[in-house]
């Protein structure tokens, strides 16, 4: 592997990395219903667990309602019976055309739990990137080894890893100061 693959490969693993903590961000329940509440949540559709997402349209006309409408009627009792069986805490209304959930108001103790979830999943974001420059240290590492770099070039390449780094870092650190504020409010 030369240094422009090494550093390409450990780029686009920490970009994965934030994507898949924003993600996870979306998941968070704040005090406002949104769509991405339930979108993660499986339903057994014939058989085969399925996205939520992929058999509904979710919608949050008010602040505090969400409604899924299913894209085929028979999946309504499987729709609810998903949604109870989640961790949300929800308690879905089926009028046998769409699911309305009402989404309470979060307490003082609940939001600092959310808070405290979003850190975790910052932490582990960061150390996933810290990881993949783990990765890309010992990639460069054997590179100059095997005689394909310079020292002076693994040491570079090392630089820029660590610049990278730094940025993903950020990045994760700024996603969740923004979903942390989002839940306290």
């Amino acid at each position: 592997m030369d240094s422009d693959e090494i550093q390409l490969d450990a780029e686009e693993r920490m970009q994965k990395a934030v994507d898949y903590f924003r993600d996870e961000l979306v998941g968070i329940r704040t005090g406002r219903a949104s769509p991405g509440l339930v979108e993660s949540v499986r339903v057994d559709y014939y058989g085969s667990p399925t996205p939520l997402k992929q058999i509904a349209s979710v919608s949050a006309p008010e602040a505090q309602l969400l409604v899924i409408r299913p894209f085929d009627a028979n999946a309504l009792k499987e729709i609810e019976k998903a949604i109870l069986a989640s961790d949300l805490g929800l308690t879905p209304n089926n009028d046998g055309k769409v699911i309305r959930l009402n989404v309470p108001s979060l307490s003082g103790e609940q939001r600092k739990r959310l808070a405290s979830r979003v850190r975790d999943l910052a932490e582990e974001a960061k150390v996933a990137i810290r990881n993949i420059r783990r990765d890309g240290n010992k990639n460069a590492d054997a590179a100059e080894k095997s005689k394909e770099m310079s020292e002076d070039d693994r040491d570079q390449l090392k630089d820029e890893i660590q610049k990278l780094t730094k940025e993903y870092e950020k990045n994760v650190s700024d996603l969740a100061e923004r979903k942390t504020a989002e839940v306290m409010e």
